[in-house]
């Protein structure tokens, strides 16, 4: 039986806790999503969403294909994931019966693809994902998310940043749909470059973790068929921090857990400061494209490089080396 119904939609367990450590229950994120379903179907809109949900004793996992008990209702769309090799089908939270429907579904995280459903080689955002090296605070990611933003004013740039509501911050530059994937990715390793050149001490473009030291790693790897959790998603994490705009002047001065999924709602107000902080569309400039060409994939670099180590650690065990 249904704890009550909203817009349709049965809403079940209610007062069950959300997750062990969220201090938090199933009511409160439906309420949460249902507060900021209008500024959250915004930002998600015919995105193909995948989700992060977690069940009672369950670890979370990540839902890309809905359910086969979905409901007819809740728009989808079909793709094929080269990854798995095979058909997908997406939801799109283009309405609030659909999120009030994956919050009872326990979705608390939500990860909209960097592509419009049917614009499939269209990139909407160049992204840049910064955490802090592990055991420093977030203030060292802020510096390092402050470089890239010198380097994108030096290139006639602008993006908006975001908390990511886990240990970092993403980097948003909106796209005018001139630049493919292949080139929107090569540009975010220039990018990265660059700006890990404007303080070397502090920023690091290595893949490979043992090669950054305690330097912050630049993440440009978020092209293609990435995700990002999405401004204002709750991340499964003790407290339940959100995904949070921030105004770079404000980067600083803030931390991660500032916001979560009591707090946010009342900071917000009537406002969507993501909406409010997203420039204007722009064209990648082809200096930067280049540039980005010249570059290994970090990926494809550290798996010939993991393999270069292998290979020469093993020569050095030989017996008489």
């Amino acid at each position: 039986m249904a704890d009550m119904e909203l817009d349709g939609v049965s809403l079940t367990n209610l007062d069950q806790p959300l997750f062990d450590g969220a201090d938090a229950t199933k009511r409160d994120l439906v309420e949460y999503v249902d507060a900021l379903h209008e500024r959250m179907i915004t930002h998600l809109r015919d995105r193909p969403l995948s989700v992060i949900r977690v069940r009672p004793g369950q670890q979370p996992f990540m839902q890309k294909n809905v359910p086969k008990y979905t409901p007819e209702w809740v728009p989808t769309v079909e793709h094929w994931a080269e990854s798995s090799h095979r058909q997908i089908s997406y939801a799109l939270a283009n309405d609030r019966r659909t999120l009030l429907w994956l919050a009872n579904q326990r979705a608390i995280e939500y990860h909209p693809a960097l592509v419009r459903a049917g614009q499939w080689h269209t990139p909407t955002h160049l992204i840049m994902d910064i955490d802090p090296p592990e055991g420093r605070p977030f203030g060292v990611a802020a510096a390092a998310g402050l470089l890239v933003r010198r380097a994108l004013e030096d290139l006639g740039l602008t993006g908006a940043v975001k908390t990511s509501g886990a240990k970092g911050l993403h980097i948003f530059v909106p796209l005018d749909g001139s630049s493919g994937p292949e080139d929107v990715a090569a540009a975010t390793r220039a990018l990265a470059a660059r700006a890990a050149r404007l303080d070397p001490s502090l920023a690091t473009t290595a893949f490979i973790r043992e090669d950054r030291g305690d330097k912050v790693f630049l993440d440009s790897t978020r092209a293609g068929g990435a995700t990002v959790v999405a401004v204002y998603s709750p991340r499964i994490r003790p407290g339940v921090p959100v995904s949070f705009p921030v105004a770079w002047d404000e980067l600083e001065s803030v931390t991660p857990g500032d916001f979560t999924l009591r707090t946010a709602v009342g900071r917000l107000g009537e406002l969507d400061p993501w909406a409010e902080a997203m420039p204007a569309p722009q064209a990648l400039p082809a200096d930067l494209i280049a540039e980005g060409h010249t570059i290994p994939i970090a990926r494809v670099q550290a798996m010939h490089e993991g393999k270069r180590r292998k290979r020469a650690a093993e020569k050095g065990a030989e017996p008489g080396v």
